[in-house]
């Protein structure tokens, strides 16, 4: 499979590590808008993310993943491209533990010892990130990013695009709201709403705005 990384920046390296883990996974080049044009560097394709449905046309067996942190900038590339989902792999590390009755959308990325229990619903373009824990039940939107070392108790509902810092830890039954940051080692035992910044032990609400939740 021919896959091209969106993205070519600290992100990028990462995600490229988890699909040279892939024998049938060959990486062709990466899109990214500091690219003017599509060009070839160091024998692979690299070009402006507007290129991709151009790319299609010219390879067969053709896949994309979007390696960028930000979680706005990643729903924005999403709805620029408009491809249908066929075009997007799903990429698992082989070190992580996912259950077999677990569901991962789409176009997400889950990096080495993350851990995702049983029936846990991980949804599109999303990034779990290196040793982070889903519980059981827990409930993941689109565009969602874990940081290392974060943990999601169960029955946990996560809602669109919100980012949980590093070591950050969410005890059960609580809902997350959109676009929502939390801070990094923050310990959340209360419901956040959207557009928050939550920080501290325990996770008191710092502003109430539009964050970049990357």
């Amino acid at each position: 499979m021919n896959i091209f990384v969106i993205g070519h920046g600290g992100h990028s390296k990462v995600v490229a590590d988890i699909i040279r883990t892939y024998n049938e996974y060959q990486i062709v080049g990466y899109l990214d808008n500091k690219y003017e044009e599509v060009q070839i560097i160091n024998d692979e394709f690299c070009g402006p993310i507007r290129a991709a449905r151009q790319l299609i046309e010219n390879f067969t067996d053709v896949k994309f993943i979007i390696a960028i942190g930000d979680n706005k900038n990643r729903k924005s590339i999403v709805e620029e491209l408009s491809l249908t989902f066929e075009y997007y792999t799903t990429l698992i590390h082989p070190l992580a533990c996912i259950s077999p009755t677990a569901k991962i959308g789409h176009g997400t990325v889950v990096m080495p010892y993350a851990v995702i229990n049983a029936d846990a619903v991980i949804g599109n373009h999303c990034i779990i990130n290196s040793c982070s824990v889903i519980e059981h039940d827990s409930r993941l939107e689109d565009f969602v990013h874990l940081c290392p070392n974060s943990t999601i108790a169960g029955t946990v509902k996560i809602r669109e695009g919100s980012c949980v810092g590093s070591g950050a830890t969410i005890i059960p039954n609580k809902t997350i709201g959109e676009w929502t940051m939390i801070g990094a080692g923050a310990t959340v035992i209360d419901h956040l709403p959207d557009n928050c910044l939550a920080v501290g032990t325990p996770a008191r609400v710092k502003m109430n705005k539009k964050v970049n939740a990357g």
